[in-house]
């Protein structure tokens, strides 16, 4: 009855920091994907805007010169256009991947009235 009793004592001992020590080594990994799975996140797209004169404009694309640079944009039913978006426009673009998220057209500024020559009298 003895060596029952300290078969069964030994048993106990032994199994309640087995037991811990499982728990630990589950609970172990689940930080670890955590702090994985926030790594793995895709970065977010960047938005870019840029401003010049276009060059050309169609339904689907439009080039934009800025200084001596040609950029194409595409365009597509969620660009949100604002102004008259025509050749030789002053115009800023808002994109991301190139794709074009916004184009507001500056307002073409009013050509200085001619001055009319003084008459004396």
């Amino acid at each position: 009855m003895r060596t029952i009793t300290k078969a069964a004592i030994l048993a106990v001992a032994l199994a309640v920091p087995v037991a811990a020590f499982a728990q630990a080594a589950t609970a172990a990994p689940k930080k670890a994907t955590t702090s994985t799975a926030k790594k793995e996140k895709a970065p977010a797209v960047a938005s870019h805007t840029t401003s010049g004169v276009v060059k050309s404009a169609s339904d689907t694309s439009l080039v934009v010169t800025k200084g001596s640079k040609d950029e194409t944009f595409t365009l597509n039913a969620a660009t949100k256009k604002t102004g008259d978006i025509a050749t030789g426009a002053k115009v800023t673009v808002a994109c991301k991947d190139m794709v074009a998220t916004s184009v507001k057209a500056a307002a073409a500024k009013a050509a200085p009235a001619a001055k009319k020559p003084a008459t004396k009298k």
